[in-house]
């Protein structure tokens, strides 16, 4: 008889998602064991034709990732790790991500990434929030270019509004947790993007950087 997967008593994994969707499987780390990760990435390590995105990866499961798949490419900020290590070439339109401030930036880079190793090209442009409308102003010209464009913002949310008013791409509205104690960790952003007077306004969960980037690189696909 067959040796028993070891796989089989934690993972289940769609490896026929690409071939379905255009798309491969996302690793959500946070919440797996070290081992439960390292079994997942010995799976995909000999299958470099699927782009593998492990997120919200901590410094111990990311140091036990790399170990399993050499050539990896780590971005410590942004929590993720992607296998093959460089990013497939880049088609169809423009992903622009907007981070409003520094803080957001954590989650800006996750969207980037994600859009990136889907094969977007990607711009990312930090430090633009409405507290200084010059600066978002001074990149009309990159955002009218973009077919996609994700704005990562916390504290009021505002942003996205903004954006969604002055360019004619869908805007991927992106709430952040970063706050004082009344944004409640990124809900006043949330219900701030959820009420966008701005036509052309999606919004995803809070934190959810690889959601907006998945589905800006999806509305940018090549025609």
């Amino acid at each position: 008889m067959p040796e028993p997967d070891p796989l089989a008593a934690y993972a289940d994994l769609d490896l026929d998602r690409t071939a379905r969707r255009g798309y491969p499987e996302a690793v959500y780390c946070s919440g797996k064991t070290t081992e439960q990760l390292v079994g997942i990435a010995a799976a995909l390590r000999d299958r470099p034709e699927l782009t593998s995105l492990f997120t919200r990866a901590s410094k111990e499961q990311a140091a036990a990732l790399l170990n399993e798949l050499p050539g990896a490419h780590h971005d410590a900020e942004a929590r993720m790790i992607a296998w093959p290590g460089e990013p497939p070439e880049p088609t169809g339109g423009l992903v622009a991500v907007l981070a409003a401030g520094t803080s957001d930036l954590p989650v800006a880079r996750e969207a980037q990434l994600t859009a990136r190793y889907l094969g977007r090209p990607v711009e990312l442009v930090a430090d633009v929030g409405v507290a200084g409308l010059h600066r978002v102003l001074g990149r009309l010209e990159l955002l009218r270019r973009a077919r996609a464009v994700v704005v990562a913002a916390g504290m009021d949310g505002a942003l996205p509004s903004v954006v969604a008013g002055l360019v004619r791409a869908p805007v991927i509205a992106l709430p952040t947790s970063v706050g004082y104690g009344a944004s409640f960790g990124g809900v006043a952003a949330l219900l701030t993007m959820l009420n966008a007077c701005a036509p052309g306004v999606a919004v995803v969960n809070i934190d959810n950087g690889y959601g907006a980037g998945h589905l800006a690189a999806q509305i940018a696909e090549p025609v």
